[in-house]
């Protein structure tokens, strides 16, 4: 029976690409306009949303966003979520209508079309290099302002699916301090089972998001940074332990 549902898989995989290049190369002409000047990232910021919108709908799937505090406008966030998928980034753009820049891998500059823009709007970073970790420091104090957020995604990979939970990386909660702006925690449930990066595995479904209360770093300095990552990690790892459908789907091979 799975093997009926292989060829099944592989067109819903391809209908995905045939998405995400279609809107870029429609709505290309806005985003190569509004990438040009920081003012117009809110712009920019729209059109990012709609081709999200695009792309989680179009696949099948609805979002059950649920949040413990709400974002502000004119206000900076850290926005932290747990990777599980390729479809993460744009779950996150498809539910915050307040503008955030993204610390991302250079690799990716290497995707056709969607690299081009990439580039220009993502603060790219090369985690073996302390001078490219220097220059996301430069590059942040810079987007942090109007309103503009960041979001890094604290495992700084996409683990293997038994984990839980990857070890985060310092650098979401370092920039959250030095800038005194609040680590906004926020759980992906679902992506990982409807859209794994196993080709053969998903479906159609709801993708389920949990915003926690956010973690206030006013009053953090440079030797909190740890606890604030700690405090971090355990409160997203004890939400996917809870989640029975998550952790069904991490014990599927044992």
């Amino acid at each position: 029976m799975k093997s009926l549902k292989i060829p099944f898989l592989l067109l819903w995989r391809l209908w995905f690409y045939i998405l995400m290049f279609t809107s870029l190369l429609v709505l290309s002409p806005f985003l190569f306009i509004f990438s040009f000047k920081q003012k117009h990232y809110h712009l920019f910021w729209k059109v990012a949303r709609i081709i999200s919108k695009i792309l989680i709908y179009g696949m099948g799937f609805q979002l059950d966003f649920k949040a413990e505090e709400n974002i502000e406008p004119d206000k900076s966030y850290m926005f932290c979520p747990n990777h599980t998928s390729l479809m993460d980034p744009f779950v996150l753009i498809a539910i915050s209508k307040n503008p955030i820049v993204f610390v991302g891998k250079k690799e990716l500059v290497k995707i056709p079309v969607f690299g081009f823009f990439y580039k220009r709007v993502v603060i790219m970073v090369d985690r073996s290099s302390a001078k490219s970790r220097k220059r996301v420091y430069n590059m942040a104090k810079q987007r942090l302002q109007n309103g503009v957020s960041m979001a890094i995604f604290p495992e700084g990979l996409v683990p293997t699916e038994d984990v839980v939970l990857a070890p985060f990386k310092r650098g979401a909660f370092g920039l959250a301090i030095e800038y005194k702006i609040p680590v906004v925690p926020q759980v992906y449930y679902d992506c990982k089972r409807f859209f794994s990066w196993d080709f053969l595995k998903g479906r159609p479904g709801v993708l389920r998001v949990h915003q926690h209360t956010f973690i206030n770093t006013k009053d953090l300095n440079n030797k909190d940074l740890d606890a604030l990552k700690e405090q971090t990690y355990q409160l997203m790892y004890n939400d996917l332990l809870d989640d029975m459908e998550y952790m069904k789907d991490i014990n599927r091979k044992k």
